[in-house]
């Protein structure tokens, strides 16, 4: 006897996704969910030279990887006294980004940013440029806006609307390389 499985119940701030059909496609899909500067600038490598390749390429946002989306001149986010001072106490924006250790009070991020440029490796606000220009889905968060109290205008040009997760499950089950950074 087989027993009728109900589905679950729509979360609110998730949009209805079909199930993926047919085969994976060469599709690149990566979650961002940090924004120090260590872990997008290989996000926005891998997401670049993903599409450069010719692969669909999808970048959700989450949590703190959102906050590199935010336009760097939005000093402050959020929409009550908590949202605020995270803000205040993690400025957004790619040109403000830490490094996850030895930041040593911007020393650190200034040594790797100096590193890249002697060897030629283009810096995070170029390659997120070069995302935007290349077709990359830039996907921010839909539940993470509204839990930092980010509002889409606050976010730079280019970027897609906001997605619920079931949207970026739906992506990745179509994708043949998944990261998590």
């Amino acid at each position: 006897m087989t027993e009728a499985v109900a589905d679950p119940p729509a979360h609110p701030l998730t949009h209805p996704v079909p199930p993926a059909e047919g085969p994976a496609t060469q599709g690149l899909t990566i979650v961002a969910w940090s924004g120090d500067l260590d872990r997008i600038w290989p996000t926005l490598i891998l997401g670049s030279t993903g599409a450069a390749y010719g692969m669909q390429t999808t970048i959700f946002f989450t949590f703190w990887g959102l906050f590199p989306l935010v336009r760097d001149d939005v000093r402050i986010t959020g929409t009550n006294a908590m949202t605020k001072a995270l803000a205040g106490m993690n400025r957004p924006g790619i040109s403000n980004m830490k490094l996850s250790k030895l930041h040593l009070g911007g020393a650190g991020a200034w040594m790797m940013s100096k590193l890249a440029k002697d060897h030629d490796v283009s810096p995070p606000k170029e390659l997120l440029e070069m995302c935007v220009e290349l077709g990359v889905n830039l996907w921010p968060c839909e539940m993470t806006m509204e839990l930092m109290g980010l509002r889409p205008d606050q976010l730079i040009d280019g970027v897609g609307e906001p997605v619920g997760a079931a949207t970026a499950l739906s992506a990745m089950s179509r994708s043949q390389v998944n990261l998590f950074i």
